[in-house]
């Protein structure tokens, strides 16, 4: 994943390139009716972030949102389709993978892409065949898979939109009837608290009045509200069924991850304060879980529902 997160997007698209599974990779044939390919532009953030991986943050990051998601009805039901858009290096597509799921990611960077196939070579083939990739813009989804999926993730692509509408309606459009799509987004609750925590006092005062920023990649970039995601997604049949704060506490932190031992206390601390009031107001990032209006939502007994 990528930048704040994944970027899988571009103002065009590209029939998928790969699949990943027990046999060779090799192109994905379109279906009869698909619109021809389009080129899809290079992610810039692709370099610096994987440059980031495995550190503090990004490891905050990954431990925080893959525990909110397991908790999910959608995944822990059993085994389930799962479509991750932006999957950049696989982090959560992995994970989801592993625990049984099929899964399909679609990324615009092929460097990512690559690093993805490569952890993939690695894993069990019982795991590597259930994971597909698609080079694409996440805006194309409906014309890239088939058939629908019970969870749709879309984690740190929306930061990187001028316009939300269109990533929002392909989302929508390939998620079950029971489904769920899950967002990641900067935080437009809270914009200065970062740079406030780091004592850049111009900058944080600046944030206060903008959800405009520039990430630590040097991309221009944009935090939403959960209300702003709302606004978008209510007219195409969608409520926040929950929402969720992801790292809280270790923003403003650069190092390298601690030793396993102290790492365990703060990811504890993260994951309970990203499930309560106030704290996941002032986390960097949101994770909100959106549901189809008429499907009544069966959730865990603790899972914090939209407010």
């Amino acid at each position: 994943m990528k930048g704040e997160g994944e970027a899988g997007r571009g103002p065009g698209s590209e029939r998928a390139d790969t699949v990943n599974g027990p046999g060779p990779p090799g192109p994905v044939p379109a279906p009869a009716g698909a619109q021809a390919p389009a080129a899809v532009p290079y992610w810039a953030g692709a370099p610096g972030w994987v440059g980031v991986l495995g550190r503090l943050r990004d490891v905050v990051r990954q431990e925080v949102l893959a525990a909110q998601l397991a908790g999910l009805p959608q995944l822990a039901a059993g085994p389930a389709r799962v479509l991750d858009v932006g999957c950049g290096q696989g982090t959560q597509a992995l994970r989801a993978a592993r625990a049984g799921h099929e899964v399909t990611g679609i990324d615009s960077s092929r460097e990512l892409l690559a690093r993805f196939e490569q952890a993939l070579a690695a894993e069990p083939v019982a795991v590597s065949g259930r994971v597909r990739l698609i080079h694409g813009a996440g805006e194309r989804a409906p014309d890239l898979v088939s058939g629908r999926f019970d969870l749709v993730m879309c984690h740190g692509v929306l930061m990187y939109l001028g316009d939300i509408g269109p990533m929002l309606a392909s989302l929508a459009r390939v998620a079950a009837a029971g489904g769920a799509i899950s967002l990641l987004v900067r935080n437009g609750l809270a914009l200065a608290m970062r740079d406030g925590l780091r004592g850049r006092w111009l900058e944080a005062a600046r944030a206060f009045d903008s959800k405009d920023y520039v990430n630590r990649l040097g991309l221009a970039a944009h935090a939403h509200t959960p209300q702003d995601v709302d606004r978008a997604l209510q007219p195409l049949g969608w409520r926040r069924g929950a929402w969720f704060g992801v790292r809280v506490f270790t923003d403003h932190r650069d190092e390298a991850a601690p030793e396993p031992g102290e790492l365990a206390g703060l990811l504890a601390a993260e994951r309970e304060a990203g499930g309560r009031d106030p704290y996941r107001s002032v986390a960097a990032l949101l994770h909100l879980v959106y549901v189809r209006d008429q499907v009544r939502q069966v959730t865990r007994p603790n899972a914090i529902r939209s407010s």
